[in-house]
């Protein structure tokens, strides 16, 4: 979720050049689009507790792999419509497909990028382009959570999943936990009906609302890291010219402490992993 930039100061409106995508690339974008769909599908299947590799079950996908691809859609055309709007010449989003049987491929995709191809022409455009994707890639991962906790299923519903469950008093903590936000904990409070069942934080990838609201405010936050490519790294430079430099430089200190941090709990030494 990042583009690819030239800055050289020059006039505020860039020359366009050749707007328009040339066949070729159509077809590249629209079969890396597809291929990122059948792979989120059939993640989204997965974590339903499907066996992904059965054809079958592809549907059983369908509502993860159609939400992840707007977020992740919502996030590159934030920066394509802004570039446009600049007159900057950019490419298509380039969907990134990873099946779910590879390692790391829970999700199904590694996201999405554009590349900008001509120079940006001020820090002022260089802004624009670079924030225009987080906050609508943003605003559209809000309110999918928001949908997924108005329209939370009984308890029932995990139940289908997990149907040990149904014999238990208390659902086990084990498995993929995802973190819990202040952003997270505030909608589920503001939205999620009166006396309705909340998935612990270990169970929501089996509810795709939840699952891809939570995961589109995590890339968001993680792609607004100041650093280098990063659509932070891009606002930084933006807004603070070379002094982005210290910055970035700054932010990867805190990373590495914290991500160092959480290397004793590979012995049992904390509970926390970190990053």
């Amino acid at each position: 979720m990042a583009e690819e930039h030239q800055y050289h100061p020059g006039p505020e409106k860039a020359d366009p050049g050749s707007m328009n995508p040339t066949l070729r690339e159509y077809i590249l974008h629209g079969f890396l689009f597809l291929a990122t769909f059948a792979a989120t599908t059939l993640a989204g299947a997965q974590w339903l507790n499907r066996n992904s590799l059965e054809l079958s079950n592809f549907s059983y996908g369908l509502t993860y792999g159609c939400l992840i691809l707007l977020m992740l859609g919502s996030h590159e055309f934030g920066h394509y419509f802004a570039a446009r709007y600049h007159r900057v010449r950019t490419t298509l989003p380039f969907f990134i497909p990873l099946p779910p049987f590879l390692p790391f491929g829970v999700f199904g995709t590694l996201g999405a990028v554009i590349r900008i191809r001509s120079s940006i022409p001020s820090r002022k455009v260089l802004f624009d382009i670079g924030a225009a994707g987080p906050i609508a890639g943003f605003v559209v991962s809000l309110a999918v959570l928001i949908i997924g906790f108005i329209t939370l299923p009984s308890r029932e519903y995990l139940h289908l999943i997990h149907p040990e469950y149904a014999q238990m008093a208390v659902i086990p903590e084990g498995g993929i936990r995802f973190g819990e936000t202040l952003l997270f904990l505030a909608v589920a409070e503001l939205f999620a009906p009166a006396g309705s069942f909340v998935p612990p934080m270990n169970e929501i990838y089996h509810y795709p609302f939840l699952c891809v609201g939570w995961f589109g405010l995590f890339v968001t936050a993680l792609n607004l890291i100041p650093i280098g490519q990063l659509d932070g790294g891009h606002i930084s430079f933006a807004m603070f010219g070379e002094k982005s430099t210290s910055i970035a430089l700054s932010a990867l200190a805190i990373l590495t402490f914290l991500g160092l941090g959480g290397l004793p709990s590979l012995w049992g030494l904390q509970p926390w992993f970190g990053w």
